[in-house]
């Protein structure tokens, strides 16, 4: 019987609607009854049954449409239920990773090309309103709120950034592998007393990909007075060792610290003299004036195209590509090295960055020989997985190579933390474990 209440109400709000005049439907004039007026007796009566023929006909439909949604659905299969279901859940997963979002759709002015000459370029692209007195205001914030102090048991504060994309990884096991990844940095984080972020989103349509991390570190500097430094790490990047710690005393007079070699920088200006997979950036003016002069050539279209044949064309052995972070930096030390140079320390004598490739086979050769607490060659700091994508269905290496090799560094890592708890795992490439220690055993 709800059914038909529900038909009956349909039926009354379709008969209860009377039709307008096209002489009432003016631009902005409010909707009223027409005007009634005076017809002769046979056309109103004409008019009065092609009124109720049409009624009864849009009765009929809508009555048709009614029980067909309602009755028919009681006989639906439990298989058709679920692969409807399915379909559905395909569907959603489909439009969350597509890049459709009319944002996403904004390519660059193209009567703007990007200038060849950076001091002269005409891109208005900003990461935010222009701050100028950070140093003091952070000062000030500091003075007033003392529960919140820049340092932690004698060191300073220090925030580990990281994250990955909005959507979901396109190879569905690189999920499970950025869960690992994240793990690791967990595991360390809580083992040194640093705090973590980890975020999802992009603050910054304009900077999606590589560029995504400049508006969150700019980001968290304001909203996070507090913190020293901001340790920004790639989602591709392990921690192998869970005792070395940062000698965050060496970089005092320094508002940046990231993995590279001078001479590669300077002399051979080449493209991949420095790493910013991982990288410490000090809360300050100085860092805040460096993401501005950092950030241009980031939004994506044809300003981040065209930037990116300025690169190719600057930096040794560089690939022709669109503009990417640590190209962009490079390119920006180089071109403004007196006004830069001096707050940032090129970091070689332990791995903030170790490259996968030359360092994951040597794992059990630096079990016999050498012990955690190293960071360098001996026994990584980082290992980063760079060229791998294990989240994308496409990279520089083959995809079996680089979950195994993820694998192995994970186990790696993840053998320093369980020997807490008296485990370790049967072999790098083994998730089982075994127990070598008893719990009374010291």
């Amino acid at each position: 019987m709800g059914h038909f209440t529900a038909l009956k109400k349909i039926i009354a709000a379709v008969t209860a609607t009377l039709p307008v005049s096209s002489s009432t439907r003016r631009r902005g004039a409010r909707t009223t009854l027409p005007v009634t007026t005076t017809l002769p007796r046979r056309r109103q009566t004409s008019g009065k049954t092609f009124n109720n023929i049409s009624l009864y006909i849009t009765g009929c439909i809508i009555t048709f449409l009614v029980l067909r949604g309602t009755i028919g659905i009681g006989y639906i299969s439990t298989t058709s239920k679920d692969h409807s279901l399915e379909k559905k859940i395909d569907q959603i997963v489909a439009s969350i990773r597509s890049d459709n979002d009319e944002d996403d759709e904004i390519d660059g002015n193209e009567n703007d090309p990007f200038d060849q000459s950076m001091s002269n370029s005409k891109i208005s692209y900003k990461l935010g309103p222009k701050v100028t007195n950070w140093d003091q205001m952070r000062k000030n914030w500091l003075h007033q709120n003392p529960g919140f102090p820049s340092s932690v048991n004698g060191k300073p504060r220090v925030l580990l950034v990281t994250g990955s994309s909005p959507n979901p990884c396109e190879n569905p096991i690189g999920d499970f592998y950025l869960l690992k990844s994240t793990k690791s940095k967990i595991d360390y984080c809580r083992l040194h007393d640093i705090e973590i972020i980890y975020n999802m989103v992009y603050l910054d349509s304009e900077l999606s990909g590589y560029w995504a991390k400049l508006p969150l570190i700019r980001k968290i500097m304001l909203s996070h007075p507090e913190t020293e430094w901001i340790w920004w790490m790639d989602s591709d990047a392990i921690f192998t060792d869970m005792e070395f710690e940062i000698p965050l005393f060496k970089y005092y007079n320094y508002s940046l610290v990231v993995h590279g070699y001078p001479n590669l920088l300077f002399d051979e200006k080449s493209w991949i003299s420095l790493n910013t997979g991982s990288f410490l950036i000090r809360n300050c003016q100085w860092s805040l004036d460096l993401l501005d002069y950092w950030a241009p050539m980031g939004p994506k279209g044809v300003i981040r195209k065209e930037a990116g044949k300025i690169l190719t064309d600057n930096l040794k052995g560089r690939p022709e590509f669109e503009a990417d972070d640590q190209s962009a930096l490079i390119y920006l030390l180089i071109s403004k090295k007196n006004e830069l140079i001096d707050k940032v320390f090129l970091e070689n004598s332990y791995f903030l960055h170790g490259y996968w490739v030359s360092l994951v086979d040597q794992f059990e050769e630096m079990i016999e020989k050498y012990h955690p607490g190293f960071g360098d060659e001996r026994w990584p700091f980082v290992t980063h997985f760079v060229g791998c994508k294990p989240c994308g269905i496409y990279g520089d290496y083959p995809v079996e190579r680089c979950l195994k090799s993820m694998e192995r560094a994970f186990n790696f890592a993840d053998d320093q933390v369980l020997k807490l708890y008296g485990f370790k795992h049967t072999g790098l490439l083994s998730p089982k474990v075994r127990k070598i220690r008893y719990e009374m055993e010291m």
